[in-house]
């Protein structure tokens, strides 16, 4: 059977069937991700390794009982190149870090692994994950697949433009500012950002960082559907059975929501917020599907406070104050980073408490508006994607700007703790996604991937290597 279309699901049922091997899946992969170097989605692959734990899974495929088995045994995917993973070299994506080979899984890696999946690389990533594009001086960054010259978002950059063009099925991403949502948008995915502690690998960070800050990471699936993303979901969850995407699978069952719609940006105070002609787009077709669902969706009169531009990048930037650089090191920093850390040195430890209360008000204040709405909905994203170069050609201060401007409604649920879907919902005459983000009340991430299948065009008809097939409907 051919292994670039089908989705992760349908290639799940079909391992469990036995009518394809992990083995092959892995081969599939490592040779698709040698055929398009022009991603720059992988900072490195392990083939041997790859193949290795394939072996293992097939064994395990023929001598287990499908009900037995893991969810997501045999299938290939990869993970960001922040994280350690037995086997493989983390980079950080910067040069002012040792490389070193990881010992053992960081915690979700290890979830990920426990579920069966079959890790064929590392992707692509920011300096230390602080970016939304995936751009740094250790590998090629990582390209949008539906226009190679345009940028596939970041954090999770690598990943999302992977999983775009079919070289992995789906992945598990993290998002701390919106790492997960932002390439999902750019690459016209699913992304989910799972509420504050919903995931169990996850509570070890704590519900605070160091500076006593709400924690804003999370780890979500990356996929091309809603269905897979909830495998995916369910597979680090861990619990039993996948009550996620036995959800999905009823998405049609779900209508009377009362949806709010919201152009607002907690960074207007800022920095000036314009939303393209194709973003209106997105969220007018968004609206449209979902009144046509049965939902009720009115616009959303939402507010928030002056202090959060300032408070957000104040704690946002102190993660970096607390690396211990070896000696000149700091000299290979890039230049957002160099400026990021030279604002955490310069900020008292006042200045960070007086940030830290300043996010925790903005959190009550949004929770408290966001709550008179079962879902509030945004754009994904102000426009299209920049082009590969795009934010460093304006310098580090130029470069932040723009990524607060590219996507101005992220952030804030991560401060929030809330959970957010983003998904696709228009395609432009030249073939590039638009979609948008549905943030949801705690706990409701079922919900979330109810709505992105409800929203999503469900016409697989487009391809992610620069062209589209285009259909009637157009």
């Amino acid at each position: 059977m051919p292994v670039s279309e089908p989705t992760a699901l349908e290639l799940r049922d079909a391992l469990r069937r036995r009518e394809i091997t992990a083995t092959e899946l892995a081969e599939s992969a490592l040779a698709r991700v040698e055929e398009r170097p022009d991603l720059g989605a992988f900072v490195s692959v392990n083939a041997e390794l790859a193949l290795a734990d394939a072996a293992r899974a097939d064994v395990r495929i023929h001598t287990t009982a499908p009900h037995d088995l893991p969810p997501l045994i045999g299938l290939p995917t990869a993970h960001k190149d922040l994280i350690d993973v037995r086997g493989f070299v983390t980079t950080h994506g910067s040069r002012a870090m040792p490389h070193r080979l990881a010992q053992a899984d960081d915690p979700i890696a290890t979830a990920v692994r426990a579920a069966g999946a079959i890790t064929i690389g590392k992707t692509q990533v920011p300096e230390f994950g602080i970016a939304g594009y995936s751009e740094n001086a250790v590998a090629p960054p990582a390209a949008n697949p539906f226009d190679t010259s345009l940028t596939a978002g970041g954090s999770s950059g690598g990943t999302a433009a992977a999983v775009a063009a079919r070289l992995i099925p789906a992945a598990i991403g993290s998002d701390a500012g919106g790492s997960i949502r932002i390439p999902a948008a750019a690459c016209g995915l699913v992304g989910l950002k799972p509420g504050r502690g919903v995931v169990p690998a996850d509570r070890l960070r704590g519900a605070t960082d160091p500076a006593g800050a709400p924690t804003m990471g999370v780890s979500g699936p990356i996929a091309r559907t809603a269905r897979d993303a909830a495998l995916f979901l369910d597979a680090i969850l861990g619990g039993r059975g996948e009550p996620t995407l036995a959800a999905v699978n009823r998405a049609e069952e779900l209508r009377g929501l009362r949806v709010g719609v919201s152009l607002a940006s907690p960074f207007e105070e800022w920095i000036e917020i314009g939303f393209s002609a194709e973003a209106h787009a997105a969220v007018a077709a968004a609206t449209t599907a979902l009144e046509a669902a049965g939902h009720h969706v009115e616009a959303a009169a939402i507010h928030y406070e002056p202090q959060y531009p300032e408070a957000f990048t104040t704690v946002w930037t102190a993660g970096l104050g607390r690396i211990n650089f070896a000696p000149g090191a700091e000299a290979l920093l890039g230049d957002l980073a160099r400026m990021f850390l030279e604002r955490a040195r310069r900020t008292s430890p006042e200045a960070l408490g007086a940030a830290v209360e300043g996010l925790r008000s903005f959190a009550a204040s949004a929770s408290r508006q966001w709550a008179q709405y079962d879902v509030v909905l945004t754009p994904a994203l102000a426009t299209l994607p920049p082009a590969l170069g795009a934010f460093t050609a304006r310098g580090p201060e130029g470069d932040y700007r723009l990524q607060c401007q590219w996507a101005p409604q992220t952030s804030m649920v991560n401060v929030a703790g809330h959970p957010a879907a983003t998904a696709p919902t228009h395609w432009t005459a030249t073939g590039l996604p638009m979609g948008v983000q549905l943030i949801g009340r705690p706990g409701s991430e079922a919900q979330l991937l109810q709505l992105a299948e409800q929203l999503m065009d469900p016409l697989p008809a487009r391809t992610a290597s620069g062209g589209r097939a285009f259909t009637s409907r157009d």
